[in-house]
């Protein structure tokens, strides 16, 4: 688009897989900016190959049909950049690549011919550092589903109760939990967090998704070298008992997404 430059930055100096760390744009116009008389959204794609890891589509924060020429918008976004290397490929030379796409759309467009891309760039990223927690999913879950063409792009579904074996890191550390539930089985659900024995949080889940963000202080990890997590339910459901074209036989409670320990 004439007349818009764009500038990120990354709140990490170096990336890896498995962060979650805020971007910053800033959008510049010059004189040849010609105003915009529609709000457009941001589209944020990053690629791996040919699947798309990550999508932050959003508003920025002042609407586009406001700008200006010759001014600068800024905000900062959290993006959380999954595991995704893969250290014993007998090809892997230390780091891998992601393709950022950032541009514009207009959200009432289906047709994808009022995309336009602004800016283009490779990210170089390193494995998560050695030191970072382990986290183990020992009973109560289900194996990892991936499908880069849904919202979550990755979970693991719970059973009515899962637990998790962390490294302790023995330091305060910064949990966050993002997930959801079945909301055309249930109407409501409960969600019970667990520090090894002590009651971390309980809430109701109404909305589909969740996310929610912890300071674990040093003496709830305990003395030894690993802690647990579990993540509790009230209410769980077998797909073929609800869903007359499934045949998944499993118990299920929640989705989870992702559990960042730092």
């Amino acid at each position: 688009m004439a007349g818009i430059d764009l500038n990120i930055t990354f709140s990490e100096g170096g990336l890896s897989d498995n962060l979650l760390t805020d971007i910053e744009y800033v959008w510049k116009t010059d004189n040849e900016f010609k105003r915009i008389d529609q709000d457009m959204n941001v589209f944020v794609h990053v690629w791996h190959g040919n699947n798309l890891l990550i999508q932050d589509d959003h508003v920025p924060d002042i609407s586009t049909s406001q700008w200006e020429s010759n001014e600068k918008y800024s905000y900062k976004r959290e993006i959380y950049i999954p595991s995704f290397i893969d250290k014993f490929n007998p090809y892997f030379k230390g780091h891998d690549y992601l393709t950022l796409s950032i541009g514009f759309f207009s959200p009432y467009d289906w047709t994808g011919e009022s995309k336009k891309e602004v800016l283009r760039e490779k990210l170089k990223v390193f494995p998560q550092p050695d030191e970072i927690p382990e986290i183990i999913y020992e009973n109560g879950w289900y194996n990892l589903e991936i499908d880069y063409d849904t919202d979550l792009k990755q979970w693991r579904w719970t059973a009515k109760k899962a637990r998790c074996i962390i490294d302790n890191p023995h330091r305060d550390a910064i949990l966050i939990i993002k997930g959801s539930f079945q909301s055309n089985v249930f109407e409501k659900q409960q969600v019970i967090f667990r520090v090894n024995n002590l009651l971390l949080d309980e809430f109701f889940l109404e909305e589909i998704s969740f996310e929610k963000s912890y300071e674990i202080k040093e003496e709830m990890l305990g003395e030894g070298d690993e802690f647990y997590l579990t993540i509790e339910t009230d209410k769980t459901f077998i797909p073929a008992e609800v869903f007359p074209d499934s045949i998944d036989q499993r118990e299920l409670g929640l989705t989870i997404s992702f559990i960042y320990f730092r």
